[in-house]
């Protein structure tokens, strides 16, 4: 089965490890760094002009990759669930 995170890109559901907010995930050192570590090392995948609302950890071939998507994290995890939600502005 394959998630799709936005701008006709699909991934494998086997090879996501975690769905996150960059909002609230980025919030920790942490997290910041492992982000800008895979910015330097070109481990970061996005390609649309709109900004990222979330990011997507994925393992493939037993290397870890950052896909950005401008889908909300509970967007995307509804439809990795396979669940419909309704967005309220």
């Amino acid at each position: 089965m394959f998630l799709h995170i936005g701008n006709g890109e699909n991934v494998r559901k086997s090879e996501v490890i975690g769905i996150f907010d960059l909002d609230t995930a980025t919030v920790s050192k942490v997290t910041q760094k492992y982000i800008n570590k895979n910015e330097k090392e070109g481990n970061i995948d996005y390609s649309d002009s709109d900004l990222p609302r979330s990011f997507i950890l994925i393992e493939k071939n037993k290397k870890y990759k950052i896909k950005l998507s401008r889908i909300s994290s509970s967007g995307l995890i509804a439809r990795f669930e396979n669940k419909e939600i309704i967005d309220f502005i």
